[in-house]
């Protein structure tokens, strides 16, 4: 891998003040609202965050004098601290994603999973891995960059600052890529490396299994010293990942003390196949194996049995629900309220763009309250301060990271939304949280800090080339239509046989 210039912090110490500050952090209260907060940060560290005041005006300007940035610009003397018309809160962290889609939105809509896997995802990593030379020539970097750089800019977009990318499929041969994209961007990234030994493209089966242990191996010889990127294990699929494997893979996991994570149940007609095939539900065969505990987090986990929620309850393992990709699929919603009662933790994430269509994070909590209260016809579950946690707080705790919430010794993760926007006003204290999540659009997110760096500034991105990433990513796309109207047809992923 080149050397890569890790984004660092203009000044020392950064502080922002606006019209309110949601913390959602356990030192100021899960559910507080601050009206006139402030967040001072010190390198990639928050130092201070609560109420402001004349006192802690003047001793920030005395404390950081001008090795100090103000968010939004200094005022006049006495007023060089301005309160913006914006609401503070900790950068989004997406627990389930793909960096690889954002080339294939709209391709092959208006099917059920395994069948989109095939006409979009694997034909389209086929064509990169296919075509390398070509692209490689054209745009003077691999394309699996091109693609994981559009990514980057899509979560910084949407205020998302801390990602576990599922790196499935061909994906799982150019970590290199993934890593390069993520600490040029600045964010913090959990790469999940693929596998697959059964049911799915037959170019890309880790047969035998110790293929993709000693992948792991190299990776993490490689990128483990990477800053604020992580390498874990991450089966594609429990109907395409065979018991041996698994296994293999779960000692990994505990052997060196990392999460695991896989998808799960997450399409009916694939999950009914499983059954009848194997004899057993997709948790049940997970049970069977010791394939779950507190370190497993299974992504989407849509179509249970009562036995399956109560396997996942018991052994501790953690579930990440992502309710765009889920309804654009026809996959089904998983019976989250039901879940959360007996105790099965639950985060909210976005999937891939190409199944989501974009990485809009606060759409996708909307929607997975909004769907829950319509099913149920019950107003009072998911409102809109839990399920904002779900995409802050809680994300954060189930990946192990010190982010999520807005607290001194936490890390310098923020997203920064514009109120003053039509769909926004009003706003006040009492309304604040509820604007966000059943309001907003996604576009609010005017300032992004990670690490302590602002990667988006006044709408701008700061550490990437946002123009050329664009230009990149629709060429790119564009060369992907023609290859497909002359490609081979590819099937056989889970349950979709031809």
């Amino acid at each position: 891998m080149k050397n890569v210039s890790l984004p660092r912090p203009a000044t020392r110490y950064t502080v922002v003040r606006a019209e309110f500050l949601i913390p959602v952090s356990d030192h100021h209260g899960r559910q507080s609202r601050i009206h006139d907060g402030y967040v001072l940060t010190e390198g990639s560290t928050i130092t201070e965050a609560g109420p402001f005041s004349e006192e802690i005006r003047a001793r920030i300007i005395s404390q950081c004098g001008s090795d100090l940035t103000v968010v939004g610009g200094r005022g006049s003397e006495g007023k060089e601290i301005p309160m913006l018309r914006a609401a503070i809160l900790p950068g989004f962290v997406k627990a389930h994603g793909h960096d690889h889609e954002s080339p294939i939105i709209g391709v092959a809509k208006d099917c059920p999973l395994t069948e989109w896997l095939d006409e979009a995802v694997n034909l389209f990593t086929g064509f990169m891995n296919e075509d390398r030379a070509i692209l490689e020539e054209k745009f003077g970097k691999s394309p699996n960059l091109v693609t994981y750089l559009k990514a980057r800019v899509d979560d910084i977009w949407y205020g998302i600052t801390t990602n576990m990318v599922h790196h499935c499929n061909h994906n799982k041969y150019r970590v290199e890529e993934i890593v390069t994209a993520n600490l040029m961007a600045g964010t913090k990234m959990i790469v999940a490396v693929g596998s697959q030994d059964r049911n799915y493209d037959d170019r890309i089966l880790d047969i035998p299994h110790n293929v993709a242990v000693e992948r792991l191996d190299n990776y993490l010889a490689q990128f483990g010293g990477s800053e604020r990127t992580w390498i874990i294990p991450g089966p594609d699929q429990f109907f395409s990942n065979g018991p041996d494997i698994l296994k293999a893979l779960k000692k990994w996991s505990r052997d060196h003390g990392t999460l695991i994570h896989i998808h799960s149940s997450e399409e009916p007609n694939t999950t009914k196949w499983f059954r009848e095939t194997y004899g057993m539900t997709p948790i049940q065969y997970a049970d069977s194996i010791g394939f779950l505990d507190e370190n497993t987090i299974l992504a989407h986990q849509v179509n249970n049995t009562d036995e399956d929620l109560e396997i996942i309850r018991r052994t501790g393992a953690k579930v990440v629900h992502n309710p765009l990709a889920n309804t654009i699929l026809g996959s089904g919603m998983p019976p989250v309220p039901r879940m959360m009662e007996m105790g099965i933790p639950v985060a909210i994430s976005t999937d891939g763009s190409g199944s989501a269509d974009f990485q809009n994070i606060i759409c996708a909590a909307r929607l997975a309250s909004e769907y829950q209260k319509a099913v149920l016809k019950d107003a009072h579950v998911l409102p809109a301060h839990q399920v904002l946690e779900m995409i802050t707080a809680i994300p954060a705790e189930f990946l192990r990271l010190n982010t999520g919430q807005i607290a001194p010794g936490r890390d310098a993760d923020l997203v920064v939304l514009d109120i003053s926007k039509p769909n926004m006003t009003p706003s006040y204290l009492e309304n604040i949280v509820e604007n966000i999540i059943w309001a907003a659009d996604g576009s609010e997110a005017r300032w992004v800090m990670a690490n302590g760096v602002m990667v988006k500034d006044d709408n701008v991105l700061t550490t990437l080339d946002l123009d050329q990433i664009l230009s990149e990513v629709q060429e790119l796309a564009e060369l992907f239509i023609e290859y497909k109207k002359k490609a081979r047809k590819i099937s056989g992923t889970g349950a979709h046989k031809e």
